[in-house]
């Protein structure tokens, strides 16, 4: 069965003032996930640091260079991941979707779902 990798993408200026999950969230989140897990789908997920605490690492025109977070002149960063075992794309999209749907309407996220490619 093939795995997804989604990435959550968030404006990290944009954050809801209390900074991050209300409890509520949590608990739904935690609700679906538990339901995911149970199901055989969710195989790991996390929420990341904020890009403050992060790093980039880039190869240019054989040259290293490091950039230390924040990152503010990129609008959307990865702020969290799962890797899921889906029958195929719909299923892992459909999972997505109910994810999405646990959060308030102030959120504002777009969700990347790729396949991991195998071997």
């Amino acid at each position: 069965m093939p795995r997804y990798l989604t990435m959550i993408r968030i404006n990290e200026n944009d954050m809801p003032d209390e900074g991050g999950p209300s409890l509520e969230l949590q608990e739904r989140m935690g609700v679906l996930f538990e339901e995911m897990t149970k199901a055989g789908v969710m195989l790991d997920n996390a929420g990341l640091r904020p890009t403050a605490e992060g790093a980039r690492v880039t190869w240019e025109k054989g040259e290293l260079s490091v950039t230390d977070g924040p990152f503010t002149e990129t609008k959307e960063v990865i702020g969290g991941y799962s890797i899921m075992q889906a029958k195929d794309s719909a299923e892992a999209i459909e999972w997505t979707k109910r994810f999405l749907k646990t959060h308030e309407e102030y959120w504002t996220i777009t969700v990347e779902v790729r396949e991991i490619g195998e071997g």
